[in-house]
């Protein structure tokens, strides 16, 4: 139904003018909308809130702010004439300039165009609504709906649960969902994630509206999700001393998560707050409790009408709500008709929650299964059970009662929630939990020898709860563990991904071998087949950003360039536990003598041979978007949260990695931790590690302790990079010598980033650039492999940034790589058991 509003002030366009940047404040602040009249033009300027279309990008004509206040005369003529004019700030819309009548100081939610103009995504109006005194309907064309679709992925809230997204595709702008779910199966869990991740990962404002939980309670249930805690504990006030820290933590960033627990909370009081809410992206409402009560007026029977006024307030500022509802009754469920609903189910299995999606008007369109971890207050994926024939007994749950009570007395650790365990234990330990999770007996017993090690030499356990528990727990297993378990192997508990494994020589790679010598900083000649500095150069003066490619000699003992060293790259150098590596003497046939890794792959890995991955192009691959400072780096101390705007270095606590099926993501990083165990890492790897927290890989981010940062750039490398394809592609079909001097001039083009012998010149000096291109390619070497192993591939080894060797069918190479010559993809080699691996030209 259309209302009208007052205009809260009326002046000329002149004034306007004068005034645009405070009207734009209190039309943004307070919601007051100012009607505007120029001789016989008269337009609105109203909040965002009033005409929600505006927000959609490149649907109406946009202005910063300071060219509107040249042109605003022209603005209120077109805005008079119908054709709604949208104001920025920077590139976010603040406010819009609407079409008035001379005698009405406003318009409805729904305004759009002045009388008898159509416009695209506007309003059309005629003389029988003027004379009622009505206002028009917005209407929207075809292309208007089109342009959502084919716009990108929206970028909406999610619940951090990878496989919840994929089934929903997140919580989409405008739509009001619904989590369905009997008491103490846990719907408002679900309510928390999203908020949890919109507000602390995506760093976006959440409205929090409690009806039921108060706002201790929500505060308790994130402080114990994030940090592993125990709810019951916390509920009782005892946090441990880290528990405090993530408490502290959670304070400091949660200035975007906004509680309102008032009593008597109703539907129209969460309508009437969400508008004055700035850069609001996420409504979550718990809960709705379908038994009628006095005290909750979001109960009972008048929770039909509250559902429509969720879904009225969704549509208005395009914005999703998500409320969770403490019932699965589909008769409840039809009269609240939500636009999704998410159902939560039990199974036959404790450790699983299956929930539906379904769709207003499609029915179900997909299901996911959770892993309830109520303990901490949340959920976490987990793999659809098997099936079951009909008649047969319920599966028990895999393993014995000491077995479940050791995988959970290690979660703290295995989750990287504490530290204080000996990585090689950590890994054994969270190999438990998987088998356990994924019911792979296999696997769990083959976990025995490792044990046994364990058992043989205890590791030295915090002095905690945690850690007595968790002592405890080792104690009890190794007691009932099989007599024969030692017997099983003499296969020792594995160092940390990283510290063993393919070391390689000097000459390992092509760049390695290319030593720069004096003559190497001048430009090619003209008749070079690959001017690759030359490229590099233009590449970077072509900026707009005035790089410093230099830093001055008498600078670099001090700032950030002493902290910056080789070994951040990241570069794996990992092979799998149960896989035995050795190095052994190899002549290549220029009678060069080397050295190469044999591969003992055991027999539990079944049939099969050695898959060679090589990459193409892999550094000048990652000049295609490295993430880089082009100008000097600041001191910009401990940070809250990476800024995505900001590139440099980072020294930062190393993560827990729970999985022994991949090296740890900072490769060979974690080896050199300084006295606090902390490490320097810079953007590309920080960028992994965040989104390894998204996809819920990760528990959460590691603190930053120090940086040293700059405004950031990804293009600054383009140019070369689409250079070296471009020649790549017609070099590599000539090979002989044109390809080998192209890689040659490659190599030396890059490494005179940051040359290391002083007296080596370079029209480059910039530590910063090497290193992060050189770890954009690890990590994209990184999450290519797990990638393939996510897909179900066994990797048995992954090295430098180019080579991964997996288990694979005879000619059947990973499903997630391209076979090709080009950049992105990659070439396969297939090699028999007890062969070694080659390396670079062998």
């Amino acid at each position: 139904m259309s209302q009208k509003l007052s205009a809260e002030t009326a002046m000329t366009a002149t004034e306007a003018r004068t005034e645009l940047f405070t009207l734009v404040k209190h039309a943004e602040r307070d919601g007051v909308s100012t009607l505007i009249h120029k001789r016989d033009d008269h337009a609105l300027l109203v909040p965002l809130a009033r005409f929600p279309a505006a927000r959609q990008p490149g649907a109406f004509p946009s202005h910063v702010l300071s060219a509107a206040q040249r042109d605003f005369g022209d603005l209120i003529t077109l805005a008079a004439q119908g054709q709604p004019q949208v104001l920025r700030r920077n590139s976010t819309p603040v406010a819009v300039l609407l079409p008035a009548e001379p005698a009405s100081s406003a318009l409805s939610t729904d305004t759009a165009a002045h009388p008898g103009a159509a416009t695209a995504g506007g309003a059309v109006n005629n003389q029988a609504d003027q004379d009622h005194g009505t206002t028009p309907r917005r209407l929207a064309t075809l292309g208007d709906a089109v342009s959502v679709l084919t716009s990108g992925p929206t970028g909406g809230p999610t619940f951090g649960l990878s496989g919840l997204d994929a089934a929903t595709g997140g919580l989409q702008p405008g739509r009001f969902t619904l989590v369905a779910a009997a008491p103490n199966v846990g719907g408002s869990l679900l309510g928390l994630a999203a908020a949890r991740r919109t507000a602390l990962v995506d760093r976006r404002t959440v409205l929090y509206a409690a009806s039921g939980p108060n706002r201790d309670d929500i505060f308790r249930r994130i402080v114990s999700a994030e940090s592993g805690g125990d709810y019951p504990r916390l509920k009782q006030g005892r946090l441990t001393e880290h528990e405090q820290e993530v408490a502290h933590q959670l304070v400091q960033a949660g200035d975007l998560l906004m509680i309102d627990d008032g009593s008597d909370l109703t539907a129209a009081d969460i309508a009437d707050t969400a508008p004055h809410m700035e850069g609001l992206a996420l409504v979550v409402v718990d809960r709705l409790q379908a038994a009628r009560s006095v005290r909750l007026p979001l109960s009972g029977d008048r929770l039909p009408d509250a559902s429509q006024v969720l879904a009225s307030l969704a549509r208005s500022l395009q914005v999703p709500v998500l409320a969770i509802v403490d019932s699965d009754d589909p008769t409840l469920l039809g009269l609240l008709d939500a636009d999704v609903t998410l159902t939560l189910t039990p199974t036959q299995d404790p450790a699983k929650v299956q929930v539906t999606v379904a769709e207003r008007d499609f029915g179900t369109i997909g299901s996911a299964y959770l892993s309830p971890d109520l303990l901490h207050a949340r959920f976490l994926d987990a793999s659809a059970p098997a099936a079951r024939r009909t008649g047969e007994e319920p599966a028990r749950p895999l393993g014995s009662a000491v077995e479940r009570e050791l995988a959970e007395a290690a979660l703290p650790y295995t989750s990287g929630a504490r530290q204080g365990v000996p990585a090689a234990v950590t890994h054994v330990l969270a190999a438990l939990r998987t088998a356990l999770t994924n019911g792979n007996r296999e696997a769990l017993d083959e976990l025995g020898p490792s044990f046994a090690e364990i058992a043989a030499a205890p590791p030295q356990l915090p002095d905690t709860a945690e850690g007595r528990r968790l002592a405890a727990a080792l104690n009890a297993y190794n007691t009932t563990a099989p007599a024969d378990a030692s017997a099983q192997s003499d296969v020792a508990v594995q160092p940390t991904a990283g510290s063993s494994g393919h070391v390689p020589d000097a000459e390992d790679d092509t760049e390695r071998e290319v030593e720069l010598q004096p003559g190497d900083e001048e430009d090619e000649p003209e008749t070079a087949v690959f001017p690759a500095l030359k490229m590099l150069k233009d590449a970077v003066g072509r900026s707009k950003m005035h790089p410093i490619p230099v830093i001055r000699a008498e600078a670099r003992e001090s700032g950030p360039w002493p902290l910056i060293s080789e070994h951040m790259d990241g570069e794996p150098r990992w092979v799998h536990p149960d896989v035995t590596s050795t190095r052994v003497p190899f002549n290549r046939e220029n009678g060069k003598r080397v050295r190469r890794d044999h591969l003992d792959v055991p027999d539990s890995f079944g049939g099969g041979v050695m898959c060679l991955i090589d990459r193409n192009g892999s550094y000048p691959s990652a000049c295609s978007a490295v993430p880089l400072a082009p100008n000097k780096l600041l001191h910009t101390g401990p940070l809250e949260a990476f800024d995505k705007a900001s590139a440099g270095i980072y020294l930062i606590d190393i993560p827990q990695w729970p999985r022994t099926d991949m090296p740890h993501p900072l490769g060979r990083i974690i080896d050199r931790p300084d006295e606090q165990g902390r490490v320097w890492v810079t953007t590309p790897h920080i960028k992994q590690l965040a989104r390894l927290v998204r996809e819920e890989h990760l528990a959460a981010m590691p603190a930053i302790h120090n940086s040293w940062t700059g405004k950031a750039n990804e293009s600054l490398f383009k140019p070369f990079y689409e250079a070296t394809r471009k020649a790549r592609t017609e070099l590599v079909e000539a090979g002989g010598e044109p390809y080998r001097a192209y890689k040659t001039r490659l190599s030396i083009a890059l490494r005179l980033l940051w040359p290391k012998r002083q007296e080596q010149r370079s029209p480059f000096w910039r530590p910063d650039w090497r290193m992060s291109m050189v770890a954009e390619a690890s990590v994209r070497h990184w999450m290519a492999a797990f990638k393939a192993v996510q897909a179900g591939h066994t990797l048995i080894a992954l090295r430098n940034v180019d080579a991964a060797v997996f288990w694979t069918p005879e000619d059947t190479p990973p499903t997630t790589y391209r076979i090709g010559a080009g950049f992105g993809e990659v070439k396969a080699k297939f090699i028999q058991a007890g062969e070694l691996i080659p390396e670079g030209d062998d």
